[in-house]
């Protein structure tokens, strides 16, 4: 009789799966470099994921989760004007990649690029996850309006929208680079641009 799942290794799986994917991508890795990060054997891989994409969908939906949980409430914090939330939100998670030299990009980019034509159930999480963004975003920039400090005839969820898709892009270009200064242009130049 197998033995029942156990939490502990399935979040063992996520965390360090997370990294070597990201250090590795996603087709440049196998998972038996999943579960060797994770010390557990490669067999028990498939007690806790149906399939490496199912799996991909998992560390998608954590990597995000992390990011709310380190830099959420940034969002939300009434004390600071809206805007500066945002531009605060956007310095924190750069900060997350210059702690790593800005070498791994981030993870929901990476998976975009590499499995939205290969894995539906993929491309439909990231797709999910940056709704959510743009929907935390879009709350910030209503309540910006509301306040007047953002114009009202502003579309807030299509703002919402190319903010991410610039900051996406300055990451991809900063991994390229292995350098912030993608990053430093989007907080300094496009953001405000986008916010005026």
């Amino acid at each position: 009789m197998p033995r029942p799942p156990n939490p502990e290794v399935r979040s063992r799986l996520l965390t360090c799966g997370r990294d070597v994917v990201l250090s590795l991508g996603f087709n440049g890795c196998g998972v038996a470099d999943i579960t060797e990060a994770a010390g557990v054997p490669k067999g028990s891989f498939y007690n806790y994921f149906e399939s490496k994409e199912e799996f991909a969908a998992e560390i998608l939906e954590a990597y995000w989760q992390s990011i709310e949980d380190r830099h959420g409430s940034i969002l939300y914090d009434a004390r600071v004007k809206p805007l500066s939330r945002i531009a605060r939100f956007f310095h924190a998670i750069s900060d997350d990649h210059g702690r790593e030299d800005f070498t791994l990009g981030c993870l929901i980019g990476n998976l975009s690029l590499e499995l939205s034509n290969a894995s539906e159930q993929t491309r439909q999480r990231v797709s999910t996850l940056i709704r959510r963004w743009e929907e935390t975003l879009a709350v910030c920039l209503r309540e910006a309006q509301q306040r007047g400090e953002l114009d009202k005839r502003r579309n807030a969820d299509e703002l919402a929208a190319m903010m991410v898709e610039a900051y996406e892009g300055a990451v991809m270009r900063g991994k390229i680079e292995q350098s912030g200064q993608a990053c430093e242009r989007f907080e300094k130049v496009m953001l405000p641009l986008l916010l005026a």
